[in-house]
Order: structure tokens, then sequence, then C-alpha cells
């Protein structure tokens, strides 16, 4: 989680304006000192939520604690503040929520028998409410728990049971985040002969962290310690955004041995709140991951009622501003939005037949819409086209791309897990969370990492010339460095990792957040459009978030998407708000509102920022909700692993979404390390007797330089046969520990890289030569064939010389006997 410090601000034109000249600009209006800004993340429609199919209640006691009927809903506020009344009514009150509920329906049962015979069986419909807002299937196991063998027998009574006693656990908890639950408390009210579901169950829960998480006092002080006092490891997290903090944690909690490596000089990512103040105001401004999407089953949800935060309610109601300031006509604006809706329906189900039939075939979200829009002649006057195009880039928004980016196909794949409940903010910024989660982590900040070498016996991570050696690596840096190229992954990673790397889509979204002396705009709403008649730049400054409510002082936020959020990372700071502040002029002027001028002004450039390249995900064309899992394996037979947003097939694009995979890889670490040690003896002995073969041979090797050593075939001296390279690499976690890889190459490239000078020009020109190193296991056939002649080769030389010695011998003491 290395955080470096922006670069000196270069003074404007403007006196009064300052600009940073790091991806995220401290632009206007202040001397204050800028910091790298962040990006908003997916602002995902509400959803329904779904109800479980009946399932037994047996596993319980009558006496089970009856659960509060909402138990996962957080506490909401709505401040409403004074502010100058317009001088003409607003708009009427209308709902902007992007619901993108197109891509599948629900198969669960959405209708509980109103009839039930007992208290239990309620109860257990409460408790089935809570584990599904949590993620959980209604009536079947998770991969991850069948993974993990939580019950003998898929499906059947057990499972049934299994999954009662599961979400009692998962209920149990959600009622008081506050304390620790004990597995004697996960026992209470469960049948005696379900220990064993209990011990299953409540191990699952805990390992991979939907209990006993987060920022409680108890929680904190107990996920600081070993929960067994056994050591399991070392860990190198690259990376302190939220994925990074939260498995760095749970897996400190899991006995190993963290240490994390940050580029910036601050923890959190992705995650930015900026403080702003100037003439006696002063707010706290979310410049990346904003909003809460849904609180239901939301972890970050949970840390706002550990941290006794109260949520506030982002209000749906949205009014639209033609560009002179004129509310838009309430009945053409429902008209296009129910024509917006249908004609997305329609591409869903063109795309529905595309998939069950040409299956391989996919088209932009953008070409598919407009074409339809065309063919049912919708928005064809001016305004009705800067409405539907304000509608084209609140979608632009919620994907972070331009509509031509978007897949047809898949676009929005992950709308069937969205959270449910109200999107919500958090009253102060959203770096109280990670702030608290930083908290005596090992995080070494201003370490940039360059490089991870991984192989059998461990992972060697270079940051800023040093090397930090571990047992396994949790990479969780953002898509955009992924793509850029900016860590060399040594092997290379697998093609298929790859592949899912360059298809997915990294998108752009940046803000201008500004504070002012005052609230101009009222404090009724908290969000509100603006159309444009430049329909190529529809999606520049769109919508205004007001954080009024949850900042502290009188802060509007407004967001660029689309083609526009591009263009804006060319735009002088000075210049950008100037446009900004004639688009809230030219909407409050006509109502005899004054504008006045912010007091300081940020404009965000997350496209430049090199520790992202971008701001969050999305499935590009030819993309899929598979490649969020391709990107999600881990590489090396479980040395390095990969968390983030942009892992999660389920929530990508969303701050809980970076949470839960950082949790999921704790859980996958900690799966491997319990395969390492559960290893036989026999295996272990084996494994190490071919490392030590191997290590035997290179105490002898034909040719060193540097690092490199190489033995020859020694059944020929052609330059063109096959030689072994052995590549060592020290690190710093553990002294006198080091990492060897190595490769099948000629004995020519072998001599061409003893003639290079230096290691690093070395390992350039066999990344030239296309040579890829690879640990012991990794050894191909050839190499293995290669080294049994070479142990061969060597041990009959070895025998012949212990026979010459022997007949010396033999020789020199019949020699002794006859001068005798």
């Amino acid at each position: 989680m290395d955080l470096t410090a922006g670069p000196p601000q270069e003074q404007l034109d403007n006196s009064n304006t300052s600009d940073d000249s790091s991806p995220g600009n401290d632009i206007v209006l202040s001397p204050v000192p800028s910091e790298t800004p962040l990006l908003d993340l997916q602002n995902s429609p509400e959803e329904d939520q779904s109800l479980p199919k009946e399932t037994t209640s047996e596993a319980l006691d009558d006496s089970s604690d009856p659960v509060p009927e909402n138990p996962v809903d957080e506490p909401l506020q709505n401040s409403n503040q004074s502010a100058p009344s317009p001088a003409e009514p607003g708009p009427p009150a209308r709902k902007r929520r992007r619901r993108k509920k197109f891509f599948t329906e629900y198969n669960v049962n959405t209708s509980l028998s109103r009839n039930r015979r007992s208290e239990v069986a309620k109860d257990c419909d409460v408790e089935a409410l809570i584990a599904i807002s949590a993620g959980f299937p209604v009536d079947s196991l998770t991969e991850e728990e069948i993974e993990a063998n939580v019950v003998s027998t898929i499906g059947g009574t057990e499972q049934a049971n299994y999954i009662v006693v599961r979400n009692h656990i998962l209920a149990r908890w959600r009622t008081n985040v506050s304390v620790w639950l004990t597995h004697d408390h996960a026992f209470q009210s469960i049948r005696l002969e379900h220990k064993g579901l209990v011990t299953a169950a409540y191990r699952f829960l805990l390992e991979h962290g939907y209990v006993n998480f987060g920022l409680a006092p108890a929680v904190k002080e107990a996920k600081l310690r070993s929960f067994d006092g056994v050591e399991k490891g070392n860990v190198i997290i690259v990376g302190a955004g939220l994925a990074g903090l939260v498995a760095a944690r749970q897996l400190v909690f899991m006995g190993f041995k963290v240490v994390v490596l940050e580029g910036r000089t601050r923890p959190g990512g992705r995650v930015k709140t900026k403080k702003m103040m100037g003439d006696g105001v002063e707010a706290a401004a979310d410049l990346g991951g904003s909003v809460l999407t849904g609180i239901n089953g939301n972890p970050l949800g949970v840390l706002a009622r550990q941290l006794g935060l109260p949520l506030h309610k982002v209000r749906d109601i949205c009014p639209l501003y033609l560009p002179d300031g004129k509310a838009v006509d309430s009945e053409i604006d429902s008209s296009i939005e129910a024509s917006f809706n249908k004609l997305l329906e329609r591409v869903c189900k063109l795309r529905q037949v595309m998939i069950e039939e040409v299956k391989s075939v996919d088209v932009s979200l953008g070409t598919a819409l407009e074409a339809f829009r065309r063919a049912y002649k919708v928005a064809e006057d001016l305004q009705e086209r800067m409405l539907f195009n304000w509608h084209l880039a609140n979608l632009e928004y919620a994907n972070a791309t331009l509509m031509s980016n978007l897949s047809m196909a898949y676009w929005d794949q992950d709308d069937p897990f969205e959270m449910g409940g109200d999107h919500c903010f958090i009253p102060g910024g959203n770096e109280r969370f990670v702030r608290a989660l930083a908290e005596d982590l090992p995080i070494f900040y201003g370490r940039t990492v360059e490089c991870i070498k991984y192989g059998t016996d461990g992972v060697l991570v270079y940051a800023d010339g040093q090397e930090f050696y571990g047992d396994m690596a949790l990479c969780t840096v953002p898509l955009g460095v992924l793509k850029k190229g900016s860590i060399e992954f040594v092997p290379e990673l697998p093609q298929r990792k790859k592949d899912a790397i360059h298809r997915l889509g990294f998108g752009l979204l940046n803000k201008v957040a500004m504070l002012f002396p005052y609230n101009f705009w009222g404090g009724n709403i908290d969000t509100f459009g603006h159309l444009t008649e430049d329909l190529s730049m529809r999606g520049e400054f769109f919508l205004f978030y007001s954080y009024s409510s949850v900042s502290g002082g009188p802060l509007l936020v407004a967001l660029v998407a689309g083609d526009a959020a591009i263009r804006f990372e060319m735009m002088s700071p000075v210049e950008s708000v100037r446009r900004v502040m004639n688009i809230l002029r030219g909407i409050f002027h006509p109502k005899g509102i004054a504008v006045p001028d912010p007091v300081q002004a940020v404009c965000t450039r997350w496209g430049k920022d090199h520790f992202t390249y971008g701001s969050y995900s999305y499935v590009a064309i030819g993309s899929s909700g598979d490649d969020y899992d391709f990107l999600a394996e881990s590489v090396g037979d479980g040395r390095v692993f990969f968390a983030g947003e942009a892992t999660s097939k389920q929530y990508p694009a969303t701050m809980h979404g970076a949470f839960l995979s950082g949790m999921r890889e704790a859980a996958n670490i900690l799966r491997v390390a319990k395969r390492r040690l559960s290893v036989s003896v026999d295996k272990n002995k084996t494994v190490a007797e071919g490392n030590d073969d191997l290590n035997k041979l290179f105490k002898k090797p034909d040719l060193t330089f540097g690092s490199f050593s190489a033995l020859f075939d020694p059944k020929t001296n052609d330059l063109d046969s096959s030689s072994l390279l052995r590549v060592k690499f020290g690190g710093l976690l553990l002294e006198s520990s080091c990492l060897s890889l190595y490769a099948v190459v000629s004995k020519k490239r072998v001599v061409e890289l003893s003639e290079i000078k230096g290691d690093e020009n070395r390992m350039t020109m066999l990344k030239n030569f296309g040579v890829s190193l690879v640990g012991r296991k990794g050894l191909s056939s050839a190499a293995e064939s290669l080294i049994n002649n070479i142990k061969l080769v060597r041990s009959n030389l070895s025998d012949a010389e212990n026979s010459m010695h022997r007949k010396e011998s033999f020789l020199n003491d019949l020699d002794n006997k006859a001068s005798c």
C-alpha cells in the first residue's frame, strides 16, 4: 500500500487557483495541497430482495432466540438543510436510480407461506433472508462451502440442516456486530446432535470472513492475533486498497506473517477522501469510491454500524434541467425514460437469442441501442434527444465507459447479485473505513512494485530496489495497472489470465468537487442533472451530487462520464471549473439565485494516475463475467493470488466487491497453506529429494556467471544441444532464503548470456530469447530427461573415479608390502 506524495503544485494563470500536476488536481480556488483523486464506483441499481424457499428447521431448538425483523438494515438518516427557495417551482420529483434488471430473472420462490406452524419456522425465514443478503444461495451450498467439505454428502437432509445452522449463526452475529461470536455462542439454541454441523458452519463463516469481521473494538483486537497460534507462512500483499487491507487483517488473524507494499504515501487506493476548506467552511469530499450501492448484507454497512456512523440514504429525486436552466417538461421526461427502458428490454431480448443461437457473436450495447432507437423513431426532436442522451450518459457513468465499448451480451452480468436496500453516503467520507482498517498493519509506503517472481520455493517481490521474500503473494492492484504491464511476472502469467486482462475493460470516471461559501442549491435533493445540446459531450457534468448533508459543509460534486471523461483529462483545471460554473449559473440565475465562486475545487485525473490508469472495470465487447473469474485465479500452484473489484464476478466496480475479494483470497491462501501442511511425509520427502538432487548437480555447474549457472548435456558438445539454466534470487523478508527458477535453453544461448555484463541485462536478453523461467515442478519432460542424463553420466564418472581410486590404493598397498 505504498502511497506516493503528489508532485509539487504548479501555479495556474489564476492567482486563486492551484493545479497539482499529479493525476488528481487540487484544482481550484485554494492553495491547499492536492492528492491523487479517486474514481466513483458504480452506482448500481437497487435490487428487490428475493425471498427464500422453505427450508427445514429441525436443527433448531424451539427456544431459538428471535431475530429482529430487519437485522440487516443499517441506520439511515435524511438530513434536510435549509436553503434558499428557487424563484420558480422545481421540476416534479422523479426517481433516477438506474435499474438494469434485465440480464436474468431470479429462479427463487418469491413468496413465503403465510401460515407458519411455529415461531421457529418464522425465524428460519428471517435468517434465510439475511443469508441471501450476504450472497448465499437459497437452498444450495456455495462453491467455497463444497470445497471446504462442510457436509459429507451434497444434497439431502444433512445439507438442509447445515444451511439452517449456517443461516442461524450468520444471523446471530448480524444482530450484534460489535461482539465476537464464539463457537459456544454459535452452538446456543441448536440441538446437540448437530454439533458437528455447528463446528463446520462456524469455522467456514469465520475463515471466509462472514462473521467476526470489521472495526468494532472487540473484533479489531481479536484480528491482530492468531486464532490458533500456529504460524502458517509469510504473505506479501501488493496494494493497500480495501482488498489488501481486509486481506491483511484476516491473514494476521489466521496466523500468517504479513507485509503490505503500497506505492502511494497513504492507504485506500481508489478510496480517497479529500479535506477541503476555506473562508470558514470545510467539507470531506470522496474523490473516489463514494456510494454504498445497497446496504442489505453489505460488509461496509456492517463497518458503519460498528463505528456508529448513521448512513444517509441517497434520495431518488433527481430533477433535470435544460441548457437554458428551465426544468425538463415532466411528460416528455416520463415518456423518454419509459422509451429508453423499453429499448433496453428489446436489446436484452435480442441478445438472449444471440447468446442461445449464435453464442460467440457480440456487438456493442451502444450500436444495438441506437439501431433500435432509429427503428422505433424514439427521441427525434432536440429536447427528447437531449433527454435520451442524458440516460446514455447515466449508463456510461454506471459502467465507467462509452456505450460503444460495452458488451451487449454481458454488460450487466452482475445484476442478479446486486446488494439490496438503499444507496447511501458515509458521513465524513469513506476514508474513515480506510484509516481504521490500516491501523496497526505493517504497511510499507512508497514501495512501487515492479516485479513478482514465483516458483515452488516461494515468491520474490521487487519494489524500489528492495527484495521481499515470502511463501505467497497477494496482488490487489487495479486492472488498469495489470493492463499497462507495470508489474512484471516471472514466469509470465498463464495465457488464460493474460487474455482475461486484455478482454476486460477498465473505464474512466472523473469528478469536480467544489466547496462553496454556502448552500445555494437547497437541501431537499441529493442529485440533480443537466442536459446538453452537444450530444458528443453528453457525459460532461451531466449529474451533480450534493454532499451537504454528510460532508460537513456546502459541497457539490460534478460527474464527468463517457467520452467527456477522457477529454476532461486534457483540459486545464481552471477551464474545467469555469465550465461547471457556467452550467450552475445557467440553472440557478434564471431562478434569481446567485451562485458564488467556490472557495476550493478539486479535479480528478484517474486516467493519468499511474497507480490506477482508470477508475473501475466493465465487461467489454468479447468479454464476459467468466473473465472476472479467470483474473481471480491464483498462479504458480498457489503462490500468487489476486484480489480487487476486477476479480469479483458478482460485485465488480464496487467498494464492497473489493472488500469481499480480499476476504475471499485470505480464505484461499489459508486453504493452500493447509494443503501444503497436510501433504504426507513421503511426498514431502520425494519433493525434497528431487530438489536436493538438483542442488547437488548445481554444486558443480558447467558454467557460472552472476546469479546464473548452467548444466550442459554431457553426451554432446554441440552448441545447439540443450542446457539446464538456473537463476537464483535472494530475499529480504527471510534471511538466507533464496528462490531458484529454471529454463531449458541451448548451450549457444548460455554462452551468449555469459558474455553479457550484469544480471539485469541478462534477464532482459533471456526475455528477448522468448524464454520463461519456471519452478522445479514446472520443468518439462525434456528438462527432466536432461537432468536424468546428467545424473547418470556423473554417477558413472563417479563410479569410475572411485574404482580408479580403489585400484590405486590396492597397488600402493602392494608396493608398500614389497618394500618391507
